[in-house]
C-alpha cells in the first residue's frame, strides 16, 4: 500500500475508505480521488464557486478533492462533495438549492460513481 504523507487522521481515514470502496465496487473514480487527496496540501485544489458554475450543469454531481471557496456566484443548483468548504460557500450553495455531501454520503448514494464530475 502506498504511504500517505498527511498526518490529519480524518483525511487518512477518508483516503483508506475511498481505496476500500474502489476495490469493493471495482470503480476507478474512488481510487483516483484517494490519490488526489493523498497529495500534499499545496497540490490539492481550492476551487471557487465561479469555476463550479462555469464547468457544471444544472443538477449535476461535482466532486472537489480539496476545498470549495466562495468567490463568484453559483447560477444553478448542483450537488457538491469536497474535503472542505468555506462557510460562505456553504451558504451560497444552499441559497440556490444546491446540496452539500460528504464523501461517505456520496458513495452511499452512488457506489458506482456514475455521472460524477471531478473539478480541480
Amino acid at each position: 500500500m502506498k504511504k500517505v504523507k498527511t498526518t490529519n487522521p480524518e483525511l487518512i481515514e477518508l483516503i483508506r475508505f475511498l481505496r476500500k470502496q474502489s476495490k469493493e465496487n471495482e470503480v476507478e473514480i474512488w481510487r483516483d480521488l484517494a490519490e488526489r487527496l493523498a497529495k500534499s496540501r499545496r497540490s490539492r485544489p481550492s476551487v471557487n464557486l465561479s469555476r463550479l458554475s462555469r464547468y457544471s450543469e444544472k443538477n449535476e454531481t461535482v466532486v472537489v478533492p480539496g476545498k470549495v471557496l466562495s468567490t463568484g456566484e453559483l447560477s444553478h443548483p448542483i450537488t457538491v462533495a469536497a474535503f472542505a468548504f468555506s462557510e460562505k460557500a456553504k451558504e451560497k450553495i444552499g441559497a440556490v438549492n444546491g446540496k452539500i455531501l460528504s464523501f461517505h454520503d456520496l458513495i452511499k448514494k452512488n457506489p458506482k460513481g456514475s455521472n460524477i464530475k471531478i473539478i480541480g
